[in-house]
């Protein structure tokens, strides 16, 4: 006769602390996929002006790939007669590059007309950027804006439009990835809850 086996007992507190770190990774594996799909599916219908977000100047003083692919986005748009004006905004860097204005000769080297240029050298970032266009907009009667940037910072970046008062915002992006977009993308999480609730 085969020795009685001892009935199998369930011992929940084996997997609690499996569960506190399921759980909230699941969450932000969530949230990070909506944030991707958000600014992949936003839409980029026509607009007054285009807000082209700026980034990295290289030392010969070029746009950087990921900036230039920003800008002939925009330039897409604007040669497409969807965009009227393209609203050009970035920081200047500590070795003394001023992004704005070499995005400013990059469109104009493509043949974008001096007058159809806003350059804001003041962006030093999303936010300072959205306050800049929104008073340029509403100063000129403008209603809709075009954020133009890397498709995982294009959420933030019209969550900070529509914050600023632009009441039509769409969202336009470059074909163009990097194995640090991965990164980016958890990194806009915080940032877009902070932009939700951030002052004014």
């Amino acid at each position: 006769m085969p020795p009685a086996t001892r009935p199998v007992r369930y011992r929940p507190a084996r997997r609690l602390p499996l569960l506190l770190f399921a759980v909230p990774l699941a969450a932000l594996l969530l949230a990070a996929a909506a944030l991707t799909a958000t600014g992949l599916l936003a839409s980029a219908h026509p607009a007054d002006v285009a807000v082209v977000l700026g980034n990295t100047v290289q030392a010969d003083g070029k746009p950087s790939p990921r900036l230039a692919a920003r800008l002939d986005r925009a330039y897409d748009c604007y040669a497409a007669s969807q965009c009227r004006v393209l609203f050009v905004s970035g920081g200047v860097d500590p070795a003394g590059a001023d992004e704005a204005a070499t995005m400013r000769d990059y469109l104009l080297a493509r043949g974008v007309p001096g007058d159809r240029i806003v350059t804001d050298s003041a962006g030093v970032d999303t936010w300072a950027t959205a306050r800049h266009a929104s008073a340029y907009m509403h100063e000129h009667g403008y209603t809709h804006a075009l954020a133009v940037t890397q498709y995982f910072h294009v959420p933030r970046t019209m969550l900070a439009l529509r914050r600023q008062g632009v009441p039509e915002v769409g969202g336009g992006y470059p074909r163009f990835a990097e194995w640090r977009d991965a990164y980016s993308i958890f990194r806009e999480l915080p940032a877009m809850a902070w932009y939700a609730f951030r002052p004014l």
